[in-house]
Formats: C-alpha cells, structure tokens, sequence
C-alpha cells in the first residue's frame, strides 16, 4: 500500500517538475522574443511631439514616422515598399525606429507581395509589417523650358507624377507622354499653344498646378531684347538659329575662353550682361518673404562647359549675389554641362547670398533689392576657382525676368 501512496507521489511530483520546466521555458521563448531576438512591428506612430505622435493608419512618401515594436536595435534595412530607407541608428532603441520613408517609391512598378509592407531587418532575423502606404499627389519643381516652341521636347519634373489623368501646358492638353518610372519626370512633345497659363497635372492622388504662368512673354519680364529691351551694354545681341536653335527673337552671348586663377574682368566684351534700371518687385510686394520670388532666364549652352562661374547681382552691388554653376556637382565634382535647346534656369531670391554668393541670404527683400525694388540687372562671369577653369564658355540668355513662384 506503501508503495503504491509512492508511486503517484513521484507521478505526481514529476509532473508538476515538467509543468514548471515547459512554463519556463515558454517564458524563455516570450523573453527571446522581447528581448534579443527578431525584430518585431506592433504599429506605427507620427513623428512628433507629444500629443502629436499619434498612431497613423497608413503613411505617404517623404514623411517621417516612428515604428513600435520589440528588437528594433541595431537595424541594418528598412524598406517601404521594398524601397530601402537611409537609416540612422542613433534614433533606434530596443522597442522604437524613426525612420524617414523614402521620398521616391514607383508605385506602378512595385510588385504585388512588396505592396503595402515595411521590412525590417537586423543581425538577429527579419519582419515583414502589413501597413498601408499611399502614393502622396503630385508635385511640381521644375519645367525644363517654361518658354518653348511648338515641337520642342519639354519635361515636367517634381514627385509622384504617375497615374496620370490630365495634364496641360499653357491651357493646352497634353495627351502624348511618357513618365519616368519612378515618377520623377514627364516628357512630351509641345503642341501648339494658344494662350499663356500654369502647368496642371492630375494624378489618381490629386492635382498640381504652378502658381506661374508658362509661355508667358510679359509678367515679371525685365529684358527680352526684344519688345521688352532694356539692355545696356557688356556683350552682343544675336537672334541666329543656327547659333542657337529654338531661340525667339533677340538674345544675348556670353563667352570666354579659358580664363586664368581668379579672373574676375567682367567688364570685358562677352564677359557680363547688363540692362538699365528695372523693377525687379513691386514696391507693395516688398514685405513678402525672399522665398515667394524668383530671378528666371532661358538659357542655351551648345558646347562643354565647366569653371567659368555666372552670377547674378542687383545694380553693380556685390552685396549679394546668386551664382549659377550647374557643372559644380556635390562634394567639389565636375561634370561639364551642356544643354539641348533652351532650358529655364529658376534662381529663387533667398539664394542671393553673401560673401560671393556662399554666406548668408538678406534678411529680406528690401535688404536685397533697396526700399524701391528697383536697380539693373546685372548677369557677370568670373573664374572663383585658384586654378584655370577647364574650359571656356559660351551662352545665349534670354528672357530676364522676376516671377512670384508661391
């Protein structure tokens, strides 16, 4: 009887040791899973302060947001999309990630098991995060020629222009056009236009529009050697179309050969452009921001070039200038530039800076422009560099003016 009362003691016993060792080893398993091992995403919260950093229910291109989870340390991959995002592990912790979602996704071409997810990986494992991400409506940064002919090439470019519905240029629609994948750029042949007016493009996530107009000859217009002809002096006025294709009327040229350490004569012939007296403002829009204006030319340039710098300066002061150097790349590389045809240069009034364009913009736009707005226009050439540029320079410029761009 003894033995039997034994028996199912130490059945008894044993079972509950084995009970207690497979908790424990649940516990173990829950702990490995919270602390030091694969990444885990539970949501997804709005990058701000308090009260603002509230959990979201899907998330757009370019916006930054904070994933909630568990073993988000040491991240070494974060995608949207399957786009990977720039990460920065100071702002990683064990159970939150800041993460800024990538400004480009192509949505059109993201595959089907990459839609709607944030993959996460870290040296431990990897999680995939089912959350909707939506494609945010366009936006417009640039247009390649604002004053084109009929059959020129003209490309819109700015974010998330695809799935396109409409687009018109100058009022006229624009029904033949090809889009980059990623949403980047548009290209189209131009018709004919009729009218002048803004660029307009509607997408599936709304609509874009320039708050200027295009194949505009007259608002903001300052000098167009042409009807509007307030050149002074400094180099020649062409109008040839073999020189310069595609030009309208007038323009003038500017060209250097290779110039040497720091030549700055821009009193030379063919080194400067300069008008009489213009308002580049209205008296009664001088209270509003630098930033809600912007000096505009067309420009071609048919042959390399790099080194020889052109700037921008008001009525001979060189307070504040804006330099033009579309062949200085990031981190000092030089690509030489060249164009096809006219292209629009857009140089808003908070890049004329001092300190030869590289300090501090005005403070505002009567600091840069005077209590009156008005003075020349001034478009000078100049070799910054310690060394010869590497090559020379030749440009036609046309259409000067100052247009309000927001």
């Amino acid at each position: 009887m003894n033995k039997i009362i034994f028996n199912q003691r130490y059945k008894s016993l044993l079972f509950l040791a084995i009970a207690a060792a497979f908790a424990c080893m649940q516990s173990g398993c829950k702990k490995d899973a919270m602390d030091g091992g694969a990444p885990v995403i539970t949501n997804v919260r709005n990058y701000a302060a308090s009260p603002a950093d509230t959990l979201v229910n899907n998330i757009t291109t370019g916006q930054w947001v904070v994933l909630i989870g568990h073993n988000l340390k040491d991240a070494v991959q974060v995608s949207f999309n399957g786009i990977p995002a720039t990460i920065n592990s100071v702002m990683f912790s064990d159970t939150s990630a800041a993460v800024l979602v990538p400004a480009v996704i192509p949505f059109p071409s993201v595959s089907a098991e990459n839609l709607n997810t944030i993959r996460y990986v870290t040296r431990k494992g990897a999680t995939t995060f089912t959350f909707d991400i939506v494609a945010p409506p366009p936006t417009i940064t640039s247009i390649s020629n604002e004053n084109a002919n009929e059959g020129d090439s003209v490309y819109i470019n700015g974010l998330n222009l695809f799935f396109i519905q409409e687009l018109t240029f100058a009022g006229t629609p624009v029904t033949k056009f090809s889009t980059a994948g990623d949403g980047t750029s548009i290209g189209f042949v131009l018709p004919a236009l009729t009218q002048s007016g803004p660029v307009v493009v509607s997408t599936k996530s709304g609509t874009a529009s320039t708050p200027f107009n295009v194949n505009d000859a007259t608002t903001g217009m300052l000098c167009d050697f042409d009807k509007t002809n307030t050149f002074s002096w400094g180099t020649g006025i062409e109008s040839s179309s073999v020189n310069f294709p595609g030009n309208r009327g007038n323009y003038a040229v500017l060209s250097n050969d290779v110039l040497p350490a720091g030549d700055g004569t821009w009193w030379g012939w063919q080194r400067s452009i300069n008008t009489n007296d213009v308002q580049w403002v209205p008296v009664d829009s001088l209270g509003l921001s630098l930033d809600d204006y912007a000096l505009k030319f067309e420009i071609s340039v048919p042959t390399a070039w790099s080194g020889t710098s052109i700037y921008v300066i008001k009525g001979y002061a060189f307070d504040y200038m804006a330099r033009y150097e579309p062949w200085q790349g990031t981190g000092g590389v030089v690509t030489p530039f060249t164009t096809k045809g006219w292209r629009t240069v857009t140089i808003p009034l908070s890049l004329f800076r001092n300190n030869d364009g590289k300090g501090s913009a005005a403070a505002s736009l009567t600091a840069l422009l005077g209590a009156s707005g008005n003075g020349a226009v001034n478009i000078q050439t100049k070799n910054f560099s310690a060394s010869p540029s590497a090559s020379g320079l030749k440009a036609a410029i046309d259409n000067i003016r100052v247009v309000k761009i927001r």
